[in-house]
């Protein structure tokens, strides 16, 4: 299966708020990324290195603290195997043949007298990823065995934690959480948390910090409640009490009908991940439900936050916009084409469309916006993205840890001189605003698509 995950670079620390009560701490495995997020894209081979590899790009920085194996302790020459797959992994594989300038040979030398000095496990994990972190890529990343099973739970959708039912993107220069998404069903869907909101503090405790402590008071026994300061764009702040309970869900697709000015239908999906294996299937399930009653006149497709994820998941969900071959990834050995299945749903393959992208809309997410821009197929309005489409492989070591290195880059079909990683994803119309500055009534991106809508 091809899969890809969020490369390291992230604009904001996402945190699913929907932590069991077994562990009372938010698991950072991204600890030197302070604020910034983004996915790519993925395929399964076995490359020609001991690991096992996987194409694929690193999951959306969702912190899911939940009960995760614990490390086996790991002797010196275990140590070193590692090391030295690792190592050998990089310097076959890598997709840049001069490691972005960085004298990989040095490295090597460095980092085994560090491990030959003696590491404690922990400590061994920390200095892999250091390592890699050399590479200066801001994608390619080494997880440990603990990390990795969060990535699998991820993937797989298994949500099963004691919260209240947010996902929300730490701001530290605002000294705030942004709400992204409220799950179906949570407590605070009931009490009237919605996206757009901001959290100011947590039982007293505001967002002063680096790291977003704050979130982690959150985090308690079924049935207790907690209190924050919250407040919707426009208005004043307010405190609301809430109590936590089990949310079992996947991470949800928001949909809902909307009217241009003009009286045309127009259906908004939020696509807020591909590191989700359901989001393919809900987007479909929207897309029926949006068109079970009466036909539609276009389609906006928000991937404002979509940090990316997987890419069986990313192609799944362009099917129902598009279809065939829509570009290549391409490596040191060659390129591969990116098929992309034909799903059409209430005629989503041929209505008009609309992709709303920002600062926030990385990896994967950005593929999807510039395939559906390049195939012809939609207009894209907000901000330029960043530009974070490299692909990462995984590779899988005998201890359980996984290192994730970039691979491949991304061609586009149309315009293959295009280089979306250092340029981003282009809009046809600039909408400019931050997440925390709008409801979807005031959306500036989204009074801009309906707009559209009416004059073409």
């Amino acid at each position: 299966m091809k899969k890809s995950l969020t490369t390291r670079l992230s604009i904001f620390l996402l945190i699913l708020i929907l932590a069991s009560f077994a562990c009372q701490t938010v698991t950072n495995s991204f600890s030197r990324v302070t604020s910034t997020s983004s996915l790519g894209p993925v395929s399964t081979q076995t490359a020609t290195s001991t690991p096992e590899a996987v194409e694929t790009q690193l999951p959306v920085q969702i912190d899911q603290p939940q009960p995760t194996p614990t490390l086996m302790a790991l002797d010196l020459d275990f140590q070193m195997e590692i090391f030295e797959e690792l190592w050998t992994t990089v310097n076959q594989e890598y997709l840049y043949p001069d490691f972005n300038g960085v004298d990989w040979d040095e490295v090597y030398q460095r980092y085994k007298a560090i491990v030959e000095s003696g590491l404690d496990t922990e400590t061994f994990y920390i200095t892999m990823d250091e390592m890699i972190w050399e590479l200066n890529d801001e994608h390619s990343a080494y997880l440990n065995p603990q990390r990795v099973a969060e990535e699998e739970a991820e993937y797989a959708g298994n949500n099963d934690y004691v919260g209240i039912g947010i996902w929300v993107q730490f701001d530290p220069d605002k000294d705030q959480a942004v709400v992204l998404l409220t799950f179906p069903g949570s407590p605070a869907e009931a009490a009237g948390v919605k996206s757009h909101d901001v959290i100011l503090s947590v039982e007293g405790v505001g967002f002063d910090d680096e790291e977003g402590a704050a979130l982690d008071l959150m985090l308690g026994q079924p049935g207790t409640q907690v209190t924050f300061v919250i407040q919707t764009p426009g208005e004043s702040p307010r405190e609301m009490t809430v109590t936590r309970a089990r949310i079992t869900s996947s991470i949800p697709v928001p949909y809902e009908a909307l009217t241009t000015p003009g009286g045309r239908r127009v259906g908004y999906i939020l696509i807020p991940t591909f590191s989700d294996s359901t989001i393919d299937t809900q987007v479909g399930e929207a897309l029926a439900a949006l068109t079970a009653d009466q036909p539609l006149d276009g389609i906006i497709l928000d991937n404002r936050i979509n940090g990316g994820g997987w890419e069986n998941v990313a192609a799944n969900t362009l099917g129902y916009f598009t279809s065939g071959v829509v570009g290549h990834f391409s490596n040191r050995a060659g390129s591969e084409p990116f098929k992309v299945p034909r799903k059409n749903v209430g005629g989503s393959a041929d209505l008009p469309l609309v992709v709303l992208v920002g600062p926030d809309t990385v990896s994967f997410g950005e593929i999807v916006s510039g395939v559906l821009k390049d195939q012809g197929r939609a207009v894209v309005i907000g901000e330029t993205t960043h530009g974070n489409v490299e692909v990462l492989w995984g590779y899988n070591f005998r201890d359980g840890s996984l290192a994730w290195i970039a691979h491949d880059r991304f061609i586009p079909a149309n315009n293959p001189d295009a280089d979306w990683e250092h340029h981003g994803i282009s809009v046809d119309i600039e909408a400019p605003g931050a997440w925390d500055e709008f409801t979807l009534a005031t959306d500036p991106a989204v009074e801009a698509a309906l707009g559209y809508f009416d004059s073409n």
